[in-house]
């Protein structure tokens, strides 16, 4: 080793606003080095959410860079680089974890292979499935063709197609690949003084890729070991959906070809890659669109007919109905009742037959009441109507069913109380302990039991709705290993980390890493926005119509009336937190500012409990919550 490094490697973790995950982190990073010569910084890109201050009180031992402001990825890597002293160096992203073993094989592997210089290993995300992102080929033009025309996807295990991610080699063996994730990223320290450091024109996306393609350019090897695992939660396989993640991800791409590639191939490839931004956003808006629409429109369709088949039915019964009437009523009424299924949360996944039955219940009373005020001439039938939502009823019961039993995953009927829980342990104390915090972190549980880690091949899929692995009796490497094998597609995954008050890991598959410490987001689901949003406009339409005379009411009139404007218009809400406690607490979910916040309910200015009260608000979010908290502190309306 070279006589001016001291360890044999430096470990760089660049953080931002992941403080649970991080300290997950962290905690395997120090169980990982403890046989091994070794450094650790995290660089802190201005982080609000209490990052520092963990790191300071918990890993005094580690180096902290802290940034006043978010100077991207690649420069806040090369910051530590510059200050490394280590034979290797390791970029390591703040949601993963490693193996206790991790370090000490990936330094051995390339110790035995004088020629590597760059060392990728093989990842999984939160759900336990393997992340293909752990090896890829380099983005030829050719290459970036597949991918963005979804040849890649069609063919994955193709050695032409499937470049990208380089299908046609086993997760399981070793091999030497073309580019490395920026999320464990291995490197000698010679390499880098040779190659150079992160590009930092690239502030977040490509920049594993530029530095992996210079890599080979200076005469080195990267190389894929599979003999160790790391968990990536936020792996780029969950984030490609965003809209958002595709412009940033392709334009890091233009930089690469402008920058690597001749010419022509760089006009080439810009033209795909511009083509592939505006491809991928219209297709991921199109099937959005389409997925959404899909079952009301079936449902619209079935509804419609049996309805013109009962006027038939009345026909029959020598009951004639103005085909005027007919003609215009009867979509209406169906769009109606399919418009309340979709409010009362009939179509979110998954299905509860519940919320359909209440969502037509509910359309039934808007019809009833809109035909009361109907002229005489425009009436249809009262009976009609009830017989009809018989109809919806009974239509809504057999397809949901129908569509529990025959396809299942997304239209699977959930029921209450349907949230059971294994504990992989084997310790009273602890279970005791981890399962307080999931009934401190869930309303809906039917079971929770403990699970010997002898029967753990015993499980099968869907006896669980999650499994908690214990972090403080077993190491990362069982655990990891377990959620590997384990295979249970049905069943999500988290760790409790030791003497914590949290749970992290996976709430569902399309997001992959999710933070555990409270159930928060039914202020944010798909129901609980629409119910929200619906308040807002009703109370803040209704506040505008009467402003004659509830402005008197109010001090600043001028400021009651642009309040409910800009909440009648989606700018603001009636009921938010204040945007200096958002910023602060990072677990509460992202809502629109509200003129009021929950502690107004009480009338409190303490912020201990204003923190509790916003948390119970995000878990427990009501229609009625709102109404109270508008009802008690109407009067600050105007502030």
């Amino acid at each position: 080793m070279d006589s001016n490094l001291k360890y044999k490697i430096s470990i760089v973790i660049v953080n931002y606003n992941v403080e649970y995950f991080l300290d997950q982190c962290l905690d395997s990073v120090r169980k990982g080095i403890k046989d091994i010569s070794a450094e650790v910084f995290i660089v802190d890109n201005c982080s609000v959410d209490g990052s520092i201050e963990m790191v300071k009180s918990k890993y005094p031992e580690f180096t902290l860079i802290e940034n006043k402001d978010n100077v991207g990825f690649s420069r806040a890597n090369n910051q530590a680089i510059r200050q490394a002293s280590g034979e290797y160096i390791l970029l390591l992203n703040p949601d993963t974890v490693v193996e206790e073993d991790t370090f000490s094989k990936t330094v051995r592997f390339m110790d035995e292979r004088p020629d590597s210089g760059g060392l990728g290993v093989r990842m999984i995300d939160g759900k336990g499935i393997f992340l293909p992102e752990s090896k890829r080929g380099l983005p030829t033009p050719l290459v970036a063709f597949y991918k963005i025309f979804g040849l890649s996807s069609l063919f994955p295990k193709s050695k032409r197609f499937g470049q990208y991610h380089l299908g046609h080699l086993s997760e399981f063996e070793n091999h030497q690949i073309d580019v490395l994730s920026g999320a464990y990223m291995l490197m000698r320290k010679s390499t880098l003084d040779k190659v150079g450091l992160l590009d930092e024109s690239f502030f977040m996306y490509g920049e594993d890729i530029d530095l992996s393609y210079r890599i080979t350019l200076g005469g080195y090897k990267n190389y894929y070991c599979s003999d160790t695992k790391i968990i990536h939660y936020k792996g780029e396989s969950t984030k490609k959906s965003s809209v958002n993640y595709v412009f940033v991800f392709y334009r890091a791409m233009i930089i690469f070809a402008q920058k690597h590639l001749s010419g022509n191939n760089a006009k080439l490839f810009s033209i795909l890659i511009n083509l592939a931004i505006y491809f991928r956003a219209f297709m991921a808006i199109s099937l959005r669109v389409l997925k959404r629409s899909f079952l009301p429109t079936i449902d619209f369709i079935y509804v419609t007919v049996g309805l013109y088949a009962l006027t038939n039915y009345w026909k029959m019964s020598n009951i004639e109905f103005p085909m005027e009437l007919i003609k215009y009523s009867i979509p209406t009424y169906s769009l109606i009742w399919i418009y309340t299924c979709f409010f009362n949360g009939g179509y979110d996944t998954p299905l509860k037959l519940s919320k359909t039955l209440k969502g037509i219940f509910i359309g039934t009373l808007i019809i009833l009441l809109a035909y009361a005020v109907l002229p005489k001439s425009w009436q249809f039938s009262r009976l009609f109507i009830f017989v009809g939502a018989g109809w919806a009823m009974t239509y809504f019961y057999i397809s949901r069913n129908f569509l529990h039993f025959t396809i299942g995953k997304h239209y699977k009927l959930r029921t209450k109380g349907s949230s059971s829980f294994g504990i992989i342990n084997n310790d009273d104390s602890e279970t005791r302990r981890i399962e307080e915090l999931i009934r401190q972190t869930n309303n809906n549980i039917s079971t929770i039991n403990q699970i010997n880690p002898d029967a753990i091949n015993t499980i099968e899929n869907g006896t669980y709705n999650e499994i908690i692995f214990s972090a403080k009796n077993y190491s990362y490497k069982e655990i990891i290993n377990w959620m590997s094998e384990l295979n249970l597609d049905q069943t999500d995954y988290k760790i409790a980390p030791d003497s914590e008050n949290y749970l992290i890991g996976s709430n569902s598959i399309d997001t992959p890493g999710e933070l555990y410490i409270l159930n928060l987001n039914a202020l944010v689901s798909n129901e609980n926005k629409r119910k929200k949003r619906l308040f807002d406009v009703l109370f803040s339409f209704s506040a505008i119509l009467l402003t004659p005379f509830s402005v008197w009411n109010f001090e600043n009139k001028l400021s009651f009336v642009k309040n409910m404007i800009s909440i009648l218009l989606g700018n603001r809400s009636f009921i938010g937190f204040s945007e200096d406690v958002s910023k602060k607490d990072v677990r509460l979910p992202k809502i629109k500012p509200g003129i009021l916040v929950p502690a107004d309910l009480m009338g409190l200015d303490d912020s201990k409990i204003n923190e509790k009260l916003n948390l119970l608000y995000a878990r427990d979010y009501s229609m009625r919550k709102d109404f109270s908290i508008v009802l008690k502190a109407w009067k600050k309306l105007d502030t």
